[in-house]
């Protein structure tokens, strides 16, 4: 078996030389930009969109050398079923769980309260595209989009659960052929060395991609709708914190490890993920600090993929906290009733727009379509802020996931347990 591939080349000793330390001055540079100078902020959009392309050229190749050499090496077929089915539960419960207190803050907080705002003065037509997304959004149209044209094709159109589809088929049918096949599975895992060495080349642009991005976002949207929207805000960012650090802190304290310490592992991809509003941009970084911290190949290329999709705990919490400021703004007061069956929709259709850009808002545009007691033109008054809590969506998204690889790779006993704790004890020095 050929080594683990690191995400990156071994960060230099000088402390200004290192990953996270560039993308945490990058970030102020871009906020200071994008406020002082908010045209020039603009401008500089192209960088993080050029930053992100570069990222996503890669992971379609990552995933699918990851998975498909994971599932070859994983040997027995019903191993691959079993990981699946577990990882699907956990995501199940604790995405249930996020929405749940998502609405139990919007409740409690009441951050919409007070602003009275009549139902006929918002603007619709504001919000109007991402309803018209959310209405061609189906749970039907997206389990058949699963499914490429053709398998070169999984490969080509960016989509993360066709890639992943055409990997699970490929490592399947690589067990399957056996010994004939193991120099198809070691071409795999040298490929795969290669990518991963592409992959920290173009980490190494991080800090100009998260500089561009920032600085578009505050030059685009201010730092004044901030302050109107702030409770909003500062709202959903607290109770994500919360989540983060009492659920998935009590999940990982259950399994024996510590979620500040994975934090302090992950700061690099933390740092990149709110710098470019994109947990994609962390995704390779991610596989391979998880495989890097013991958790087996197979496990981390099926559990993270899948979980991009269907494990979005940031993007749930927000959707039963937006849509409740949303009601109460409005002064539409929602029974007990009809608040669990906006919890029921929000569950389903975020499972019908994965992978859709701009996921958050366009599941949240769904869910008020079913539910008509709270109108979907109230969107308008939180489009403004939107992409200051896109950051926090994709954190927390992205923390989940890595804490869902570590549980699933424990619960199949394919997991380093020392390994994973050097690697969390080397970062907490």
């Amino acid at each position: 078996m050929i080594a683990a591939p690191a995400s990156a080349p071994p960060e230099p000793t000088r402390w200004w030389a290192h990953l996270y330390l560039q993308v945490i001055v990058a970030i102020l540079l871009g906020a200071i930009v994008g406020q002082f100078w908010p045209e020039a902020g603009k401008a500089l959009k192209p960088l993080g969109d050029g930053f992100i392309k570069l990222v996503k050229m890669v992971i379609a190749p990552i995933i699918f050398l990851t998975l498909a050499g994971g599932v070859a090496g994983l040997g027995q077929l019903g191993t691959v079923g079993r990981i699946a089915a577990k990882a699907l539960g956990y995501f199940v419960a604790v995405s249930t769980l996020a929405l749940v207190v998502g609405l139990l803050v919007a409740n409690i907080l009441q951050p919409g309260a007070g602003m009275h705002v009549a139902s006929a003065s918002l603007d619709a037509h504001a919000v109007a595209d991402y309803a018209h997304q959310a209405h061609e959004t189906s749970v039907t149209g997206f389990v058949t989009a699963i499914i490429p044209t053709t398998l070169v094709s999984a490969l080509t159109d960016g989509s993360i659960l066709q890639t992943l589809f055409v990997a699970i088929l490929t490592g399947i049918a690589l067990s399957l052929v056996g010994e004939p096949a193991r120099p198809v599975v070691d071409m795999i895992e040298r490929l795969t060395l290669v990518v991963f060495r592409i992959t920290g080349l173009v980490m190494r642009l991080a800090p100009i991609g998260a500089f561009g991005a920032i600085a578009f976002t505050v030059g685009q949207y201010g730092a004044e709708s901030l302050v109107r929207l702030g409770g909003l805000v500062a709202t959903f960012w607290l109770t994500a914190a919360i989540f983060v650090i009492v659920v998935l802190g009590g999940i990982a304290r259950v399994h024996g490890f510590s979620i500040l310490r994975l934090l302090a592992y992950l700061r690099t991809e933390l740092l990149l993920v709110l710098g470019t509003s994109s947990s994609e941009a962390a995704l390779p970084g991610l596989m391979a600090k998880l495989e890097a911290a013991g958790c087996e190949r197979g496990v981390v290329g099926l559990v993270v993929p899948t979980g991009y999709s269907f494990n979005l705990d940031g993007t749930n919490i927000y959707m039963t906290l937006a849509a409740l400021f949303i009601a109460q703004a409005c002064d539409v007061q929602l029974s007990l009733g009809q608040q669990f069956l906006l919890l029921g929709v929000a569950m389903l259709s975020s499972k019908g727009a994965a992978g859709v850009t701009g996921a958050g808002f366009i599941t949240l545009a769904a869910t008020l379509s079913i539910v008509p007691s709270v109108p979907v033109a109230g969107m308008a008054l939180i489009l403004g802020v939107d992409r200051f809590m896109s950051e926090c969506r994709s954190l927390t998204n992205f923390i989940g996931n890595a804490v869902a690889t570590i549980v699933v790779a424990r619960w199949e006993g394919k997991l380093d347990r020392q390994r994973l704790n050097e690697a969390l004890a080397r970062c907490s020095r």
